[in-house]
């Protein structure tokens, strides 16, 4: 891919961190939400661990990861070039391009080894192909709907890629909660950690967080909700 890390024309750069991270993404297509940077802070990292980022998009969630915790390796798989190359190019422009790798391909067949990650995490398509309208932008389509990849897949690609202990982190809509969980379990997927987000405080959940252990007993610890962090993407 082009290390050239100019945006498009369809393309903008966004700041974050206080300026510590800048993000390639589309100016007026398919962007990243609060849904991303709150699953990265949801996600609890070790030093040395190895990521796997399934449906990456823009990249930002590896690297957001990477400028929180001393990560040894963040690897995003996704399926749409357009995305896929500005995630590569993000690396390049802040520099984590040797820590940060971007594969281009579907995560049911990327060739990847068992047991090489100790995270998988996924902001996932929220919506069945049966659920709303679906955008005529293929790219947001995509990202919004299970079109090219299901949460079964999802829940299998990361129950093959994790080691033993390692951790599956998702966030899902509130709603779809119970197929989360119960398709954790189908794949030895223990959920241990469970956070939900409200857009207010007399408002019902509208997305949840989960972190699953590979391998883990039954054990789920609920945390405190968050409450009012902006505009969500469901």
């Amino acid at each position: 891919m082009c290390r050239e890390t100019t945006p498009l024309e369809s393309e903008r750069i966004d700041t974050m961190l206080d300026g510590n991270l800048m993000v390639i993404q589309s100016s007026r297509g398919y962007r990243f939400s609060v849904d991303a940077l709150l699953l990265s802070d949801f996600a609890l990292t070790r030093p040395g661990d190895v990521v796997v980022d399934l449906g990456t998009g823009c990249g930002v969630i590896s690297l957001l990861l990477l400028k929180k915790g001393d990560i040894r390796q963040a690897v995003g798989i996704e399926i749409q070039p357009e995305l896929a190359s500005q995630a590569f190019r993000n690396a390049v422009l802040n520099g984590l391009s040797e820590k940060m790798h971007v594969v281009i391909g579907d995560m049911k067949d990327v060739p990847v080894k068992k047991g090489c990650a100790d995270i998988v995490v996924c902001n996932p398509p929220y919506r069945s192909r049966s659920s709303g309208r679906i955008s005529p932008d293929p790219v947001r389509a995509i990202a919004r709907h299970e079109l090219t990849v299901s949460l079964e897949d999802i829940l299998k690609a990361s129950s093959y890629m994790l080691k033993r202990c390692g951790r599956a982190v998702l966030i899902y809509p509130s709603a779809r909660l119970a197929d989360l969980i119960s398709g954790c379990r189908r794949y030895h997927l223990e959920p241990k950690r469970l956070q939900m987000i409200h857009p207010s405080g007399s408002s019902p959940a509208v997305l949840s967080m989960v972190e699953a252990v590979s391998g883990g007993r039954s054990s789920l610890k609920v945390l405190a909700p968050i409450i009012g962090q902006g505009r969500f993407t469901i």
